[in-house]
C-alpha cells in the first residue's frame, strides 16, 4: 500500500468515526554509521526508521497516535489510540488543523551526490582518518571514537484541509576524539566535520586538527582562582547557547519556566549579540520548508542587537498571546505531540576573526570545552557552574593549557558582558549553533 493510499483510507475511516480535521504525518529515517579501532571496525549500523502519526479533532479535542507499520491493519488502530487519548487530556487550550501557509520558500537540502557515496568509500576513509592520526605522533595512544555516520530524512505532512507537503535533507558527519599519553599525563580531543560533500573531506586534515587540540592539552597547569576576561571558543559558547535554548521557546514563557517572560522589546544581551533561527541553511542539521503543522517556515530573528524581538512560537502559543504562529511547532519523531522548536539557531557572526579576538586580550581564559552542563545548569534562573577545558592567555597568546577548571555565572549576565563576536560560526553536531564569544568577565576556579 501507498502512502497515498493509506492516507486516503486512514482520512476516510476518521471522518466516518466522528473525527473532523485530520492529519497524517509520514517519517523515514536511513542511518549509516560505521566506527572503528586500531583499523578494524569496532560498530557497524544500518538501520531504516519510520512510521505514521495521526492527528485530528473529535469532541472539540485533539487526539494523538502513531504506527510503524502502514498497513489496513494499522488504520483502525491509530483512531482507537487517539479516541482514549483525548479521554487523558486536560489542555483547554483547542489545537487546530493548518489549512496551509499562501507560500512555501524552496529549499535545498538534499545531496544526490552524498545518497550515492558507497558503503565502502566511507569505511575506508573513516579508516583513514584513524591511520593518519595514529602516525603523527607516537603519544597519540588511541581512539575513543572514529566514527562516520550518515542519515537521511523525508517528511510528508498531509491533512483534510488540501495540504500536502513533502522535504527530505540529508548530511554526513565525522567524529573523532583522540587519546594522547605523556608519562602519567592523559588527554583527549573532540574533532568533528559535517558536511554533504563527502569528496572535499580530507583525512589527513580532520587527523591532524585532532592530534593539535589533544597533544596541546599537555603539560597543564594550575593557575589563580579568580574571574578571568574568558573568551568562549566556538564549540564551547555553541553548547552553552543549546543548553538555554529553550527559554526562547513561548511554550516555557507561557508556563512560568523561562526567564524571558515578559521580556519582549527589553534588552537582554550586549549590543554585539543577534539571535536568529534560519530554517534555509544548506548545510544546517535542522532545515526545514515548513514546520510540524504544515507553516511555512521562515528566517527569524529573535534578538536583535541585544534586544529581545520575537519568541518562537507554534499555533497554540501564538493563539494565547494572540500574536502570528512563527512557524515553530516541532516534533521530535513522528511518535512525538507536536512542541515549540528551533531550526538552525545561532548568535550571527562578526567579521572578526578568532586570531584577532585572541589577540585583544592581555590577561584572560581560552575556554574550549565545558562538560557537566545538563546537571551543572539552571535553565530557569540562567545560574550556571560548569566543568571546562581551556588555556590561560597572557598578551594576546595562548602560554599553556589549564588543569580542569570550574567556571560559573549567569547566561544572561554573560550575554549582557559580551566585548566581541568571532566571524567563526560553527554548528558542533547540533542545530544550535555559535561563533567565539570575548566576555567580559567570569569566575573561574581551579581545584
Amino acid at each position: 500500500m501507498t502512502i497515498q493510499e493509506f492516507q486516503a483510507k486512514l482520512f476516510s475511516a476518521a471522518e466516518s468515526s466522528g473525527f473532523t480535521d485530520v492529519e497524517m504525518y509520514f517519517e523515514k529515517k536511513e542511518v549509516f554509521g560505521c566506527q572503528v579501532y586500531k583499523g578494524e571496525i569496532d560498530q557497524y549500523e544500518i538501520a531504516e526508521d519510520g512510521g505514521i502519526s495521526f492527528r485530528g479533532n473529535i469532541n472539540g479535542k485533539m487526539g494523538y497516535a502513531y504506527s510503524e507499520k502502514i498497513d489496513e491493519a494499522s488504520i483502525p488502530f491509530l483512531l482507537e489510540n487517539a479516541k482514549e487519548n483525548t479521554t487523558i487530556m486536560h489542555d483547554e487550550d483547542i489545537e487546530e488543523i493548518f489549512a496551509g501557509s499562501r507560500q512555501y520558500e524552496q529549499g535545498n537540502f538534499f545531496s544526490t551526490a552524498l545518497n550515492e557515496v558507497t558503503t565502502p568509500e566511507k569505511i575506508q576513509f573513516i579508516k583513514d582518518v584513524e591511520r593518519e592520526l595514529l602516525a603523527l605522533d607516537p603519544r597519540i595512544v588511541a581512539t575513543d571514537y572514529c566514527m562516520i555516520r550518515t542519515e537521511s530524512v523525508s517528511r510528508n505532512l498531509s491533512n483534510n484541509k488540501g495540504l500536502t507537503l513533502t522535504d527530505q535533507m540529508n548530511y554526513l558527519y565525522v567524529l573523532v576524539e583522540a587519546i594522547v599519553k605523556d608519562g602519567e599525563e592523559t588527554k583527549t580531543s573532540f574533532e568533528f566535520k559535517v558536511t554533504k560533500d563527502f569528496y572535499r573531506l580530507d583525512a589527513k586534515e580532520i587527523a591532524q586538527k585532532a592530534a593539535e587540540e589533544a597533544l596541546s592539552q599537555l603539560g597543564s597547569r594550575n593557575i589563580d582562582s579568580k574571574d578571568y576576561p574568558v573568551l568562549l571558543r566556538n564549540d564551547a559558547a555553541a553548547s552553552l547557547l543549546a543548553t538555554y535554548v529553550s527559554n526562547f521557546s513561548a511554550e516555557n514563557t507561557q508556563a512560568g519556566i523561562s526567564s524571558l517572560k515578559d521580556k519582549l522589546g527589553k534588552q537582554i544581551a550586549g549590543g554585539k549579540i543577534t539571535i536568529v533561527d534560519d530554517p534555509f541553511l544548506e548545510d544546517g542539521l535542522a532545515s526545514r520548508t515548513f514546520d510540524s503543522e504544515g507553516v511555512a517556515t521562515k528566517k527569524l530573528t529573535l534578538v536583535e542587537t541585544g534586544v529581545l524581538q520575537s519568541l518562537l512560537h507554534n499555533q497554540k502559543t501564538a493563539k494565547k498571546e494572540q500574536t502570528e504562529t512563527t512557524g515553530h511547532a516541532h516534533k521530535d519523531s513522528y511518535k512525538s505531540a507536536v512542541k515549540v522548536g528551533p531550526s538552525n539557531l545561532f548568535i550571527e557572526p562578526s567579521s572578526i576573526s578568532f586570531e584577532d579576538l585572541l589577540s585583544s586580550m592581555n590577561e584572560g581564559i581560552l575556554i574550549t570545552d565545558l562538560s557537566g552542563l545538563h546537571s551543572g545548569a539552571n535553565t530557569v534562573s540562567g545560574d550556571f557552574s560548569v566543568a571546562a577545558n581551556g588555556y590561560y592567555i597572557a598578551d594576546g597568546k595562548v602560554q599553556f593549557p589549564v588543569n580542569l577548571m570550574t567556571i560559573a555565572g549567569n547566561f544572561y549576565q554573560l550575554l549582557q558582558n559580551v566585548e566581541e563576536i568571532g566571524s567563526d560560526l560553527t554548528f558542533p553536531l547540533s542545530p544550535i549553533g555559535s561563533p567565539s564569544v570575548l566576555v567580559k568577565s567570569l569566575a573561574v576556579t581551579v581545584e
